[in-house]
Parts: C-alpha cells; structure tokens; sequence
C-alpha cells in the first residue's frame, strides 16, 4: 500500500525507483508466502501420514519412525524458511517506511506488525516440531537459528515502528 501510493506522486519523484523495486520485491515475497503455506500444509498431511502407518511388525516399526522423523523435518524446516524470508520482507518493509509516502506511514507499522507475528507464528511451528525430534545436532542447530531470526525479527519490527511513531507525530 505505502510503495502504491508513493509511486508517481510528485513529492517522492526522487524515490520512485527505489519504491518501485521495493513493490516488485515485495510482491515476489508474497508469492513465495503463498507457496510456503501450500507446502507446509502439505508437510503437515505427510506427518499425519507417517503417523497412520502399521507398527504391527519390527520392519513397519522402523519404517514408520523413519517415515515420522522425514516428515517431522520438513515440517520443521518450511517454517523456518518463512521466518528467513519475513526477515527480507522486513527490510523491505523498513525502507517503505523511511522512504515512502507520510500518508499512508500506519500501513508500514501494519505490516510489520503482521511480519512479525507470522515470523513468531512460524517459530511456534518449529519449536513443536522439533520437540518430537530426537536429533541432537539437528534440534540445537535450528532451535539456534529460530531465535536468532525471532530476535532480528523483533529488531526490525522495533525499528519500523520507531520510524512509524516518528513520522506519524
């Protein structure tokens, strides 16, 4: 909204590039965040999946936790590629709000707002999944990364929203 009503208004001639690559991008991320939700709805179907397997026989057994710990991973992984492209979304997000229309300023703190709670929504998801994954390596590493992107996430909110609150006066 901020990058639509800032292009071709005479005020913010000097920023309509920028603004304009800043909407292009945007828009992509919104694609990817369409893409991410199919697939991780897709992920949660092979878990419920895995679940639903035999475990009569010793073989069945050992394929079905196989089979849950594949599906648990990528559960756990999709959502945290949502929180490594909200932190880009983020920056784009910031520069609508330093550079782009005063106007519509609430529309950036929006969308930082709603960024960041997909970004703690999706780290809710990753802390469930990793919760029934028995890997060491593979549960410290990502439960290290989660709260890295959860504190940058909440920086770059912090940051829009101080840019908000000083423009909106």
């Amino acid at each position: 909204m901020v990058c639509r009503l800032t292009i071709g208004k005479k005020k913010y001639v000097a920023v309509e590039t920028e603004i304009s690559a800043v909407l292009r991008n945007a828009e992509e991320k919104q694609s990817v965040f369409t893409d991410l939700i199919e697939r991780d709805t897709e992920a949660f179907t092979r878990v419920m999946e895995a679940f639903a397997l035999p475990k009569e026989t010793d073989g069945q057994k050992a394929l079905r936790s196989a089979a849950i710990l594949a599906a648990t991973k990528e559960a756990t992984l999709i959502p945290l590629e949502v929180m490594r492209h909200v932190i880009d979304t983020l920056a784009l997000t910031k520069i609508a709000a330093e550079k782009g229309n005063s106007n519509s300023i609430s529309d950036a703190g929006v969308a930082a707002l709603m960024l960041h709670a997909a970004c703690e929504g999706a780290a809710l998801n990753v802390q469930i999944n990793l919760k029934g994954i028995g890997e060491t390596d593979f549960v410290g590493w990502h439960t290290d990364e989660m709260h890295s992107l959860l504190r940058t996430a909440r920086t770059k909110k912090d940051e829009i929203l101080g840019i908000v609150a000083e423009k909106i006066g």
